[in-house]
């Protein structure tokens, strides 16, 4: 294998192990798939992917102005994403079930729920210290000048990659849930953001 296509299929990697985890936007991708359908929680995954490569950008590329800004603003940032789960929360857990026939978004409704979680991800600068130090790594062992293109498209594929595999899995049971299940699902789902919320306050303390 080349260096470049190693260098692609490591940073394909690190976008898929960031995404991997269930947090927030993994909590809110599985409750708006089972809501909406597969292309609502898909939409929703891919704002977050989108960010991912916008941090893996800055990482990748070395931007140390922006950096430093995004962590001097790190408490704002954390302030405002502690409202909007707040928000998003409340909402969830008053949404009522939805009608399997009826539950479809359209594409101005997919591209808000993108855009959401977009700027939500963005609402945590702290994931910005991963990739500069990954990616600083990374970059020191390749001197192709397309390498940060490189990375960053490899993060966002990674990252999109493990948002459509989630995204068709709780598809393929939304079918099984019904009403009584689904709301709670979506009240488990607003106790989580909501603890989510409250882990970005406290970490306002730090």
């Amino acid at each position: 294998m080349s260096p470049s296509a190693m260098l692609f299929a490591q940073s394909m990697l690190i976008g898929l192990s960031i995404a991997a985890p269930v947090g927030q936007i993994g909590v809110l991708a599985i409750q708006r798939t089972l809501q909406h359908g597969t292309a609502a929680g898909l939409a929703t995954g891919l704002g977050a992917a989108l960010a991912d490569a916008v941090y893996g950008a800055i990482g990748a590329f070395g931007v140390v102005a922006i950096t430093q800004w995004l962590l001097g603003a790190r408490g704002w940032l954390h302030g405002g994403g502690a409202l909007v789960l707040a928000v998003i929360a409340w909402r969830t857990w008053h949404q009522p079930p939805a009608q399997q026939r009826t539950a479809a978004v359209g594409g101005g409704a997919l591209l808000r729920l993108l855009a959401g979680t977009f700027v939500l991800t963005l609402a945590n600068p702290s994931t910005i210290l991963s990739f500069v130090a990954v990616f600083g790594m990374l970059a020191g062992r390749t001197a192709a000048p397309a390498s940060p293109w490189l990375m960053v498209g490899g993060v966002l594929l990674g990252s999109a990659l493990w948002w459509l595999l989630l995204a068709a899995a709780v598809g393929r049971l939304r079918t099984r849930f019904d009403a009584r299940w689904q709301r709670r699902v979506n009240q488990a789902s607003a106790l989580l953001l909501g603890g989510f919320a409250c882990f970005q306050l406290l970490a306002l303390a730090r």
